[in-house]
């Protein structure tokens, strides 16, 4: 498997560190989600399911990679942002312009990884809970003062697992300490060392 098979998903979970993003660089294809492209501002692409996020950076333009986001509700897009299309809740979309929502944007990179091509998918950031200090993402909080619901999200991941594994592709999570047990838990140095290895 060559690196570029393998993709890290950064999340902005509590749990994310400057260090793990610079471990990453030029080890894997990094897909940033929301607030993670912060740390990961040369990620090979930029995911945000949220129409207001996108609008309140402007739509992000000092990223050069590809973005991408999912209808909503407000139809206003931005023409260097791939709008794909949302085709449910629960599951793997195979149609390359859909994906399923799981209720959460580090789902829905998952499936957006698939569709890339990815055959080994790392998780980073993907906390599913508050943190011991009361934050819920590596900046602290939303402004907003918005709560995720970490239980309907950790329920829908367990709906992808089989279609990834029949598709041919593996999940680690190695977001140290994550509510995600669904996939296998790894330390993020470990995975990509046997990854240089073989």
């Amino acid at each position: 498997m060559n690196r570029w098979d393998t993709f890290v998903l950064i999340g902005s979970g509590p749990s994310l560190t400057v260090e793990d993003v610079e471990f990453v660089r030029g080890k894997a294809r990094v897909i940033a989600i929301n607030n993670a492209v912060e740390l990961a501002s040369d990620a090979f692409a930029l995911y945000a399911a949220d129409r207001k996020w996108i609008d309140r950076f402007d739509g992000v333009p000092s990223f050069k990679g590809l973005k991408y986001s999912i209808e909503s509700h407000d139809t206003t897009t931005r023409h260097d942002w791939h709008v794909m299309r949302n085709t449910g809740f629960l599951g793997l979309e195979t149609e390359a312009n859909g994906l399923r929502t799981g209720f959460n944007s580090g789902f829905q990179s998952l499936n957006l990884a698939y569709h890339m091509g990815a055959r080994r998918c790392l998780l980073l950031g993907y906390d599913m809970q508050v943190a011991a200090d009361g934050r819920d993402h590596f900046f602290g909080s939303h402004p907003d003062g918005a709560v995720s619901p970490y239980q309907q999200m950790i329920e829908a991941f367990a709906s992808i697992v089989q279609p990834l594994k029949d598709a041919g592709v593996s999940v680690v999570n190695c977001t140290p300490g994550s509510a995600l047990k669904c996939f296998p838990m790894a330390r993020l140095q470990d995975v990509l060392a046997l990854e240089r290895a073989a």
